[in-house]
């Protein structure tokens, strides 16, 4: 009986797998209607949030059922208990890859982005699409010391924010607030998606370990 129940378990991990591959294809896509005003692409990251809203569902439904199955022991119930909080975070990820995609469409045929901003954008949806695959690497691994690294990946996210910020605080932005409203909030979403990440990373390690981490500790994990 213990055996299935671990086999369960096992699935409840592959689909956290599954959605965490979703919202970072969403991220992928979000950033190409973005940076190249690709509609299409657009239009496609916030069709698809329908399946990712749905998976949540199911997916929330059988960490549910694990519990009511039969009494889980201490390990099981830190690792139950966490895929329900990361099934929130990951479904954060993809709405905010959605806030993305619905900018981008408001705007097009334009690019939102001026070309000072662009490098900056794409510098953070690199680090924001490699946090993705690393939390859905660490998902699958288990493994502590690669969800440490997810903290430090988050610095460089940390870094492209603060410049972001010092772009739109300088003279030249005064007589352009509507675009540098929009671009503070762009760069708030991608910096969000980095953050739902990292939490992804201390609720394995909290599986692992049974202790939680700040946000900030994680990193001597």
């Amino acid at each position: 009986m213990r055996s299935v129940y671990h086999r369960q378990l096992a699935e409840l991990t592959v689909q956290l797998g599954e959605m965490c591959g979703l919202a970072n294809e969403a991220m992928r896509r979000a950033t190409d209607a973005l940076l190249e005003a690709d509609l299409d692409a657009a239009e496609q990251v916030i069709r698809e949030h329908d399946r990712m809203v749905a998976l949540r569902a199911e997916t929330e439904r059988e960490a549910f059922a694990l519990l009511a199955l039969q009494q889980p022991v201490a390990g099981e119930l830190r690792a139950i208990f966490s895929a329900i909080q990361i099934i929130t975070d990951i479904e954060r990820m993809g709405a905010l890859a959605v806030h993305i995609a619905k900018i981008a469409r408001r705007e097009h045929p334009n690019r939102i982005l001026p070309d000072d901003l662009r490098a900056c954008f794409a510098d953070m949806a690199g680090v924001a699409i490699a946090l993705g695959d690393s939390a859905k690497q660490v998902l699958i691994s288990r493994d502590p010391q690669q969800a440490a690294r997810l903290r430090e990946q988050d610095d460089a996210m940390d870094q492209l924010y603060r410049n972001l910020f010092s772009t739109l605080l300088d003279e030249d932005w005064r007589d352009n607030i509507p675009l540098a409203v929009d671009a503070a909030l762009l760069g708030r979403f991608y910096e969000r998606f980095a953050d739902h990440a990292v939490e992804v990373g201390r609720r394995v390690v909290f599986i692992v370990s049974g202790d939680l981490p700040t946000p900030d500790e994680i990193s001597t994990y």
